[in-house]
């Protein structure tokens, strides 16, 4: 397929699997060079969009007034999206998402060419092209298995987030207003995911951040808005805790990371696309669980059949160690 036009890609949900369509977008970019490409997603999700160079555009949809009780809102909200999906005249729309809910906007927006991963067969209506979603695969490789099975060439993969520059400033600012000196190497910690069965306990990153500051090392607690109050242990033990600052400038305090440890999360992917050594503590092995992107050996597992509270403190440690060399 060749095309000079319009591309949609759809992507609505949630932070890091925003981050891992990266290796699909720059794929799509070399094989249609000349074509406009337009990023759907949420709201909240769009501002990760600043950060991937191979997109021309962004559609934010705002679920809230679209799913709120006012339903006329939410009908001037759902007219206002259709009217501006038929408008962009797409030649080709690519559902990364895979629900039943980008289904339906892939089809509403007329594109003559509709490419999508479906975890269901009853969605193939929507898609003139479409791959079952494989379990054992990683997210990002599915991507990229549907975009070889319509045609296109994914011999120049890249995984790269650029980071807009006053992002990065206002990481130095945060770490200069909590006077951590610029010269000693940093450890970000995100210890929270969005679901606590995912979590490593918090006493374990306490005693993990002391045992790196005793070496010297400067430590960020990071998080989300939501995750301030469960942070007070890391305030209260010294540690400076950006929760609450924007996604963006939690990007910046990684780049400036020499390490980020942290659990299965959005932040953490975002890391590996800036090129950042990370470890990553999940909570089980199942086969198709979004390891670092072609970094399997990120990632950090509990025994078989044991969950992610079994991991031993001394063995993040020598993991540290070993990414460190």
């Amino acid at each position: 397929m060749n095309t000079s036009g319009k591309i949609l890609v759809v992507r609505l949900t949630a932070i890091g699997d925003v981050v891992l369509t990266l290796p699909a977008v720059s794929v799509l970019r070399p094989n249609f060079p000349e074509a406009h490409i337009t990023f759907l997603t949420t709201k909240e999700n769009s501002p990760l969009l600043r950060g991937f160079r191979d997109v021309n555009e962004v559609i934010a949809i705002d679920r809230n007034r679209l799913r709120g009780k006012n339903i006329f809102r939410s009908a001037g909200e759902l007219i206002r999206l259709l009217r501006r999906l038929r408008s962009g005249k797409f030649a080709l729309a690519v559902d990364l998402q895979g629900n039943g809910e980008s289904a339906w906007l892939v089809r509403l927006t007329g594109a003559r060419q509709r490419w999508g991963v479906i975890h269901k067969s009853s969605r193939r209506w929507a898609f003139t092209q479409c791959a079952d979603r494989q379990r054992e695969m990683h997210a990002a490789e599915m991507h990229l298995a549907l975009l070889r099975q319509c045609g296109l060439k994914t011999d120049n993969v890249r995984n790269e987030f650029v980071l807009p520059v006053e992002a990065l400033e206002a990481a130095r600012a945060f770490l200069a207003a909590k006077n951590i000196p610029a010269d000693k190497p940093l450890l970000f910690v995100q210890p929270f995911t969005s679901s606590p069965h995912k979590n490593w306990p918090l006493e374990n990153y306490l005693a993990l951040a002391r045992h790196w500051q005793t070496s010297g090392w400067q430590i960020v607690f990071g998080g989300g808005p939501a995750d301030g109050p469960a942070l007070e242990p890391a305030r209260a033990a010294g540690f400076a805790v950006s929760a609450g600052v924007p996604l963006l400038v939690t990007g910046g305090l990684m780049q400036l990371s020499k390490l980020i440890v942290g659990g299965d999360t959005g932040a953490l992917h975002l890391a590996v696309a800036q090129g950042k050594r990370v470890i990553m503590l999940m909570n089980h092995n199942r086969p198709g669980r979004p390891h670092p992107f072609r970094h399997p050996e990120w990632s950090l597992l509990p025994p078989v059949d044991r969950k992610i509270d079994t991991i031993h403190l001394d063995t993040v440690i020598a993991l540290c160690e070993q990414a460190l060399e």
